[in-house]
């Protein structure tokens, strides 16, 4: 048995959560390994008491870390085995555990993730963005208020100027900061309390992906977990308070920190100087996807290609890669073939056609021979999938 468990159990109650976020109520919660699943806080099971847990043995339902419907109830789970220090696991939990709590409170503000997949690396997008972000966290970090809504304003103009160019792209922006930004204030509160490192420390940790431009240009979705999480600890600065009433509004958190701006000037529409770092930060992402997928077509294994109409169930967003009509999930996808749905834990590469859901080509790499019947392949991992096939070497198609 996992020795964290009554210690995060302890630290779990809604008293203590509550310092985090005014009324920050803990959904059902699972750590799992991958043998068990430790199941703390769920209506569907007796509970003497908050520290109470039921081992369950681990199945597919209990993939990554993220928040699922386990028993028609909303359950944050967490992969134990990904974690070494207390202060990391709890902390995920926290941030989890918080996306159970906007799902409690009805939160509606989520983006397409389509724009995310499709998010186009402009040359003047890139240049305006991480000037952005540079004001963001120099904004934060500055003690003088004249001096930081100096930056606040700079930020802001510089945010108006890419919205005229890129509104729908700017809008999917500024929706994952309002989902994952205060997940990820919560996880650094949490994560604060927990770690031996000091405040400043702590906060320097969260703040090289808000300001690595190579790092924020590769991985777009999750750079926005940053600047929410600036702008959430600008608005405690600002509008101590501004939590209380955060479910009930529509605006973004954007929207909230640039009333606390008072007047911006914008930026001129002349075109925008491109500096040297920006072209190498925009050849240094796509090299990045280029490089995932010959990394993955060099494996060594068996080459299987399932061809016809796939559609994808649920995927990691956070771990997707595109590349033109290609699409490399790195963990997991979950996909609907011949009416059966079937879990691919493993990197496969989607070939999508209209959206990312409809899939026309799914690669996958195994270790081991497919076992043949008459009309189908028994694929280890994956299940039995019926269709015509045809073997090359150690290539192998399968027609659904």
């Amino acid at each position: 048995m996992p020795h964290h468990l009554d210690r995060m159990a302890e630290d779990l109650v809604k008293a203590k959560l509550e310092n985090y976020w005014p009324g920050f109520e803990p959904v059902a919660y699972a750590l799992y390994d991958k043998s068990n699943v430790y199941l703390f806080n769920h209506p569907k099971f007796s509970n003497d008491s908050p520290c109470t847990y039921h081992i369950l043995k681990w199945d597919t339902e209990f993939t990554a870390d993220t928040i699922i419907m386990y028993e028609e109830y909303p359950t944050a789970i967490v992969n134990m085995d990904y974690y070494k220090e207390y202060e990391d696991l709890f902390s995920m939990l926290v941030h989890e555990l918080f996306h159970g709590y906007q799902y409690i409170k009805d939160e509606k503000r989520f983006p397409d993730e389509m724009m995310g997949i499709t998010y186009p690396l402009s040359k003047e997008n890139v240049e305006l963005r991480n000037q952005e972000r540079a004001n963001l966290y120099c904004a934060m970090l500055e003690n003088n208020l004249i001096k930081k809504k100096q930056y606040l304003n700079a930020f802001i103009a510089l945010r108006e100027k890419r919205a005229a160019k890129i509104e729908e792209y700017l809008t999917y922006e500024k929706l994952i900061e309002t989902i994952e930004g205060p997940a990820w204030y919560v996880e650094l509160k949490a994560y604060s309390e927990k770690s031996p490192l000091d405040y400043h420390s702590v906060l320097n940790k969260y703040a090289q992906q808000l300001i690595n431009k190579y790092e924020s240009t590769s991985c777009i979705r999750r750079s926005c977990y940053s600047s929410g999480l600036f702008m959430c600890l600008l608005l405690e600065e600002l509008s101590p308070g501004w939590m209380e009433s955060f479910f009930d509004r529509e605006e973004t958190l954007y929207d909230l920190l640039k009333q606390q701006s008072g007047d911006y000037m914008e930026h001129s529409t002349t075109d925008v100087k491109i500096s040297p770092e920006t072209e190498e930060v925009i050849d240094f992402a796509m090299e990045k996807r280029m490089k995932a997928f010959e990394e993955f077509n060099k494996k060594a294994g068996i080459h299987l290609y399932i061809v016809g109409e796939i559609m994808a169930k649920s995927f990691d967003p956070m771990n997707i890669i595109p590349l033109a009509d290609r699409l490399l999930h790195k963990s997991f996808i979950k996909v609907r073939m011949n009416n059966e749905d079937f879990l691919i834990k493993q990197p496969v590469i989607a070939h999508v056609g209209d959206g990312i859901q409809n899939i026309n080509k799914l690669h996958l790499i195994v270790e081991n021979v497919p076992t043949e019947t008459i009309d189908s392949l028994i694929i280890d991992g994956v299940g039995e999938i019926k269709g015509r096939y045809k073997k090359q070497e150690n290539i192998l198609h399968i027609f659904i």
